[in-house]
């Protein structure tokens, strides 16, 4: 069995709130660059988010991805779970964050995205993991580079 990798520091008198979310690594046709997602306070991460009560992965990925960039798509290889401990200062709370990675295979727009507060960008391999914020996104970037063999560095 796989060990979870864990990112964030876990502070022992915190009370966390556990928020499990499922991400997608969503490459080009060149699959030389990836989008990410800037919410508001300034931060990338990869497209996803919180999987809601009664949802499975694919239905929450695909939920999310119609929210945040108007994606539909084709969900490809899982490459693991990932934790993440963090605070967040706009909930003034702390999470547990599980994370399911996966890849998208195709995708297109459907529609214009359902949440208009967030920017959206295509950024190279090793800029977009400087980029992301959550330690748990930047080894679900480096899981799908070491399938394509396509690491710069």
């Amino acid at each position: 069995m796989m060990t979870i990798p864990i990112f964030g520091d876990k502070t022992e008198q915190a009370d966390y709130k556990t928020r499990y979310g499922v991400y997608a690594v969503i490459p080009n046709a060149n699959k030389d660059a990836i989008v990410l997602v800037q919410a508001p306070n300034g931060a990338w991460f990869l497209p996803g988010g919180e999987i809601e009560a009664g949802e499975n992965h694919k239905e929450a990925l695909e939920r999310e991805l119609l929210e945040e960039l108007g994606f539909t798509a084709e969900i490809g290889e899982y490459y693991g779970q990932a934790d993440e401990y963090f605070y967040s200062r706009h909930r003034d709370s702390y999470f547990y964050n599980p994370a399911y990675i996966y890849e998208i295979t195709h995708f297109r727009q459907a529609a214009d995205p359902l949440e208009d507060f967030n920017q959206i960008a295509w950024f190279s391999i090793d800029e977009a993991e400087k980029k992301l914020k959550r330690g748990s996104h930047k080894w679900g970037v480096r899981q799908w580079q070491k399938k394509h063999g396509n690491s710069s560095s």
